[in-house]
């Protein structure tokens, strides 16, 4: 057997940095073109990693021997569970990290995978014959021949950054866009969106007064992300937090005529649940305060990261919102805020795979596909690798479901839903949201992992033993009893009480049910009794799905018959005649509801036929 052919990944980003490193430890070799080296890696914005539902994510890609989670764990500096006091499925890990630290860690880690090369160079054109991709054309003159590539480019494609009235080309501050590439995907008749972003000012420490803001101390004992991080993690540094005032309103009234989204210099789309400190207040006019924190940037270095002050207004309108908020009154502004507008494809245009519809090898990941967030990336990056290498390897594509992992609800919303907004994920986002929990990450991930070669056979060992000492803790506490209250009951029946916790029954039994007990031990058990029947209704509604989702339809089927179809819908069917329902849901534009009105007639239909009313 031949060595395969090459995946040319653009971007180093976090989409592009996971697909190379999955796409090679799957055996395929990878080029992975970045026009700065030094820049692979870089959080653009605030050097943190997890949060609500992002952190689900991090555990998630974590299973398959992601770069991210050891990277977090190995340069945090500040560690947090977010939604602490409330359930399992909720709870979510996040990090505050070294900035330049992190970037060092995440290149070294590449550079150590064999058969991963780093390229410098930017991409200039790809190179498609018969429908496929076949090459990549660099502005340098190389052409990069490959059976597959991802593109990853991150806010790169055609960007340009807004700072008040000033208007320059950029992919991120400093560093050139891709304008060529950007402009052969629009050649290429793909559906393109202009979206927008933007990040906050940074600040020199020396300039605050800390005295004026509540310090936010990370957690004691701190949780890491990785199943690989066997070293203890570390608490660095002190966040704090603080709000504006009606000052700050004041002043961004008064000059949201040189706002850009305003006056219309900013035509892109921005998110909705990140939205600039200009936004906040057209948006929310009835508060007069909103939160921002000061989170350090790392641990050799004075910056400091305004979060919650994203924004394009002018640079001297910057100033005085800084001045006006107790404790910077006197701060010293590093780096000014600033938004950027890019290109990113309607992900409608993409199969389940992250793969294209019109070019065959040719995979989207990131930012360009129309999500915000380093995680969301990352996920993306990472199942986009395993499919490129899929590809070139000859081996069935790997989708995952909404009811096995966030990614899959990720991937699955912005494929069939598209996006008008930059897309974020959130726990609400889950229908199953009660089994995707950060601390069963392994129970529904680490098979598949093992199989692809993402994870090794000696750490899928160690985990199944893990699991299944906590699995022994679950049996004992349906069989073992205690009297409370004047009756006798179960451990795992007091635990389903509401306000019981795993430390509180382990006090009414007298001991310790399992040692040592980590809080992703105990969530984990915690979620398994109480969500108990939860899950099992959860579970056989997912199999339900499945099951329709197997339906066949007649290759000559008459959707004009289906009630409810509007004429898109129909004439969308008509034309891609697919043969079952979940090939049907497939369809960009078709609809749940559609295909539940396609159902329902074809079981009515069945019945009829079987009751011999149909001939």
């Amino acid at each position: 057997m031949g060595v395969p052919e090459k995946l040319v990944v653009i971007g180093g980003g976090h989409a592009g940095v996971e697909a190379a490193a999955a796409a090679a430890k799957m055996g395929v070799p990878v080029i992975l073109v970045t026009q700065q080296l030094e820049s692979i890696g870089q959080m653009s914005c605030n050097p943190s990693i997890g949060g609500i539902a992002k952190g689900h994510l991090v555990h998630e890609i974590d299973m398959f021997g992601a770069i991210m989670p050891p990277a977090a764990d190995e340069t945090g500096i500040h560690f947090k569970v977010l939604n602490r006091s409330r359930g399992p499925a909720v709870r979510a890990t996040r990090t505050q990290n070294d900035r330049s630290a992190y970037r060092e860690a995440v290149r070294r880690r590449l550079e150590e995978i064999p058969g991963l090369s780093l390229y410098q160079g930017t991409a200039r054109e790809l190179v498609v014959q018969g429908g496929r991709i076949r090459a990549v054309r660099m502005v340098e003159g190389e052409m990069l021949a490959c059976g597959a590539v991802v593109i990853a480019a991150g806010t790169f494609l055609d960007g340009k950054i807004t700072i008040g009235e000033n208007v320059f080309s950029a992919g991120r501050a400093n560093e050139p866009p891709s304008l060529e590439l950007a402009a052969q995907i629009r050649g290429m008749g793909f559906d393109v969106l202009r979206l927008k972003t933007g990040t906050p000012m940074r600040l020199h420490a020396d300039s605050i007064d800390f005295s004026r803001f509540s310090p936010q101390p990370g957690d004691e004992p701190p949780i890491p992300f990785s199943i690989l991080t066997r070293r203890r993690v570390r608490n660095r540094v002190v966040c704090h937090l603080g709000h504006t005032n009606p000052e700050v309103r004041r002043i961004i009234l008064d000059n949201l005529e040189r706002s850009p989204l305003y006056s219309g210099r900013i035509r892109g789309i921005g998110p909705r649940y990140c939205p600039s400190i200009e936004d906040k207040i057209v948006k929310f006019p009835q508060r007069d305060a909103h939160h921002i924190y000061l989170e350090p940037e790392g641990l050799n270095t004075r910056e400091i990261y305004v979060n919650g002050l994203s924004s394009s207004l002018p640079v001297d309108v910057q100033r005085r919102i800084l001045n006006a908020i107790p404790g910077l009154e006197k701060s010293v502004v590093m780096r000014p805020a600033y938004a950027i507008e890019y290109d990113a494809i309607q992900p409608t245009e993409l199969t389940q795979s992250l793969e294209s519809r019109k070019v065959a090898g040719l995979f989207f990941a990131g930012q360009v596909n129309g999500t915000s967030g380093y995680e969301e990336a990352a996920a993306q990056g990472l199942m986009a690798g395993i499919n490129g290498a899929a590809r070139i390897l000859g081996g069935p594509e790997v989708i995952l479901g909404r009811d096995q992992a966030y990614i899959g609800v990720m991937i699955d919303d912005i494929v069939r839903k598209g996006v008008d907004e930059p897309y974020r994920l959130f726990t609400s986002r889950a229908e199953y949201r009660l089994q995707l929990r950060e601390d069963n990450a392994f129970e529904r991930l680490g098979d598949l992992a093992r199989s692809l070669g993402l994870m090794k056979p000696r750490l899928h060992g160690r985990m199944a033993r893990r699991f299944g000492r906590l699995q022994a803790v679950l049996d004992e506490m349906r069989v073992n009893r205690i009297r409370y209250e004047g009756e006798n009951h179960t451990l795992s029946q007091l635990l389903k009480r509401p306000g019981f916790s795993l430390r509180e029954i382990e006090a009414l039994w007298g001991g310790p049910l399992l040692r040592p007990l980590s809080l992703a031990d105990a969530s984990y058990i915690e979620a398994a009794i109480k969500y108990e029947g939860y899950i099992r209704i959860q579970r056989e509604d997912a199999e339900r799905l499945k099951r329709q989702s197997a339906l066949e339809i007649p290759a000559d089927f008459d959707y004009a018959l289906v009630n409810g179809l509007s004429m898109e819908i129909r004439q969308k069917l008509e034309r891609s005649r697919p043969a079952t329902l979940g090939a049907a849901l497939d369809i960009p534009g078709v609809t749940p509801a559609a295909v539940t009105a396609i159902r329902i007639y074809l079981v009515l239909m069945g019945k009829r036929k079987a009751a011999g009313r149909v001939r």
